[in-house]
């Protein structure tokens, strides 16, 4: 799939069909894609568990008080070990980590849309029990879950801001790229 295609047809789903099964071959390649993201000083911060046990993943679901998630066979539940970015670049390094794992995330998502997969990214959910659920370690950041699965139906996508509504150039709230040109003799 081109890369326009798969940026134009991403979008949140949270209806699965329970009767397809998801290819682990095809989770691990939209991971792999997920790391291609760029890496404040080429420093890889993100770590990921391949949840496909259905206890969990109903566990998981349950921490984020979202039941859809429990229709998959697989989800995703990225992670960032911050430390070293941290170490690097003390305070910045805790925002250089947020920054790749949303990327990296980005990434998933487009692989998977580009896979004929679908997602929808769960960042609402108890840490606490994640971790507890997972065995993830304290000063670990738990940064999301992906539920993986195939689209039952077809999700209508929302309307997105209008570019213009939202890009500015030179300066906030400047809406023109050139200077506007005044009628000799007018006010401004």
């Amino acid at each position: 799939m081109e890369l326009d295609k798969a940026i134009k047809e991403r979008h949140t789903v949270r209806k699965f069909k329970t009767t397809k099964k998801v290819s682990y071959k095809d989770v691990i390649t939209a991971v792999d894609a997920g790391m291609k993201c760029p890496l404040a000083g080429n420093e890889p911060s993100l770590k990921f568990i391949v949840v496909q046990d259905k206890k969990i993943i109903e566990e998981l679901a349950k921490a984020a008080q979202q039941d859809f998630v429990s229709d998959v066979d697989f989800v995703v539940v990225v992670c960032s070990d911050k430390k070293f970015l941290v170490k690097s670049y003390y305070e910045r390094g805790e925002r250089y980590s947020k920054q790749q794992a949303g990327a990296c995330i980005e990434n998933i998502l487009l692989k998977l849309t580009d896979l004929g997969l679908s997602s929808c990214w769960v960042g609402a959910f108890s840490d606490e029990t994640v971790k507890r659920v997972l065995r993830i370690p304290d000063e670990i950041d738990v940064e999301a879950m992906l539920p993986i699965g195939y689209e039952l139906g077809k999700t209508s996508q929302k309307a997105r801001p209008d570019l213009d509504s939202v890009l500015f150039f030179d300066q906030w709230k400047n809406k023109f790229m050139k200077p506007r040109r005044m009628p000799e003799g007018a006010r401004t």
